[in-house]
């Protein structure tokens, strides 16, 4: 009898998959900013050897979720308030010149159609706060690839994790007044109007907002 051999495990996928349940892990808010990430710990949980949880670190440590601190021991990121000011002034001038292109491209119809439907999705009553949260990043995101620039999109994608991070750490009642409709709507009004200038003011206005708002950090009673 010929016995077909079986094919070896790939460890790529299994490296990747670690480093996606890491991602996951910390941008969902299951580990908070300041939470300890041991590689023995993390290894036993996920079923793997600590040098794929540490390629995964090392992954995440480039993608500014993960920061080494004393002895360097690995921990969630935390951001300080002026670095989260930094991080919203980025997404405004990425987003900005997303709405500059989608004008000047004379397409600003279908963009405002496609933005207007992605804007329904914020209105969903059932949705739990992760739910909103990634509605209201894809609303962004869409505005970046309706661009058609794809170093923007790459750039912003970069940005994403920790701007989630940011959101998920100030909680569903904090947070939920910067993903209302009504703060999105100029921006698409603006794009629909053929104003670049309107759009990029209503845009700024919104990240600045929402800068003030995050980089406050939590109301103390």
């Amino acid at each position: 009898m010929v016995v077909e051999s079986l094919p070896n495990l790939d460890r790529s996928t299994l490296r990747e998959r670690t480093l996606q349940a890491l991602r996951a892990a910390i941008t969902t808010g299951r580990y908070r900013p300041g939470d300890y990430l041991g590689e023995g710990e993390l290894a036993t949980h996920l079923g793997v050897s600590r040098g794929t949880v540490r390629q995964a670190l090392w992954h995440l440590q480039h993608e500014g979720l993960v920061t080494a601190g004393h002895r360097a021991t690995l921990r969630v990121n935390t951001l300080t308030p002026g670095e989260v000011r930094e991080l919203f002034r980025v997404r405004a001038s990425l987003e900005g010149l997303a709405a500059r292109q989608i004008v000047s491209s004379g397409d600003s119809r279908a963009a405002t159609d496609s933005l207007r439907q992605a804007l329904t999705r914020l209105t969903d009553r059932e949705a739990d706060f992760a739910g909103r949260v990634d509605a209201n990043l894809a609303f962004h995101l869409l505005l970046c690839q309706l661009s058609g620039n794809r170093v923007l999109v790459d750039t912003w994608r970069h940005l994403e994790g920790r701007v989630r991070v940011v959101i998920m750490a100030a909680g569903a009642i904090r947070a939920q007044p910067l993903m209302s409709p009504d703060r999105h709507e100029p921006i698409i009004d603006a794009i629909a109007d053929g104003d670049p200038e309107a759009a990029v003011d209503a845009i700024n206005g919104y990240m600045a907002s929402a800068a003030d708002h995050f980089a406050a950090g939590p109301r103390r009673p």
